[in-house]
């Protein structure tokens, strides 16, 4: 038997630093949006590893490893939406490598680019809450998370809750217009990059 020919599916891309409400977001999203969307996570990814073999790793080899399982999840997002599935990722875009991987890997796809944004005060006092994140490690992440400065839409889950985000991002699938974030820094930081 053979693969069905399908069109892509879409990818809406949540990026933003820990505990800034990107997998609330996405949760939602899958609730609200008008057809079916799978929610890939890399902290999904991560946790089919066995925490107990990682914690042996010597710091350079547990780097190798975190290397590859997020270039293993650009091209399983990548993989799943060539399939025909329409995809909520969430991810963190803290280094510059990350981005550009995700901009060869994805190159073709329709990618919506989301930047979650969450004030300082409010990431430390989540991830307080929290209990298993160490405090202050979302604020250091924020500069290079956004460092790339396009985004089809943005939201800030400082005092807007997940579900109305996710309705905003609905909204504006609907409407959207003119080139995507993706084609614009595929078009500078590639280019760049040569």
């Amino acid at each position: 038997m053979r693969t069905p020919v399908v069109s892509p599916g879409q990818i809406i891309l949540l990026n933003g630093v820990s505990s800034s409400g990107k997998t609330s977001i996405a949760r939602q999203l899958l609730l609200v949006l008008d057809r079916p969307y799978f929610c890939l996570s890399v902290d999904a990814i991560n946790s089919m590893r066995a925490k107990e073999r990682t914690a042996e790793l010597s710091p350079a080899d547990l780097a190798a490893v975190l290397t590859r399982t997020r270039a293993g999840f650009h091209r399983a997002v990548a993989g799943m939406a060539r399939a025909g599935n329409d995809i909520v990722a969430d991810y963190v875009l803290s280094e510059r490598w990350r981005l550009l991987d995700c901009l060869t890997v994805l190159a073709g796809l329709d990618v919506v680019l989301v930047g979650v944004h969450c004030s300082a005060a409010e990431l430390e006092r989540r991830e307080r809450a929290r209990g298993d994140r160490l405090p202050g490690q979302a604020a250091a992440q924020l500069e290079q998370v956004h460092a790339h400065g396009v985004y089809d839409i943005e939201c800030d889950t400082t005092a807007t809750g997940s579900r109305d985000c996710a309705i905003r991002i609905k909204d504006f699938l609907s409407r959207r217009a003119g080139p995507s974030a993706f084609d614009q820094l595929r078009s500078e930081l590639l280019r760049a990059d040569h």
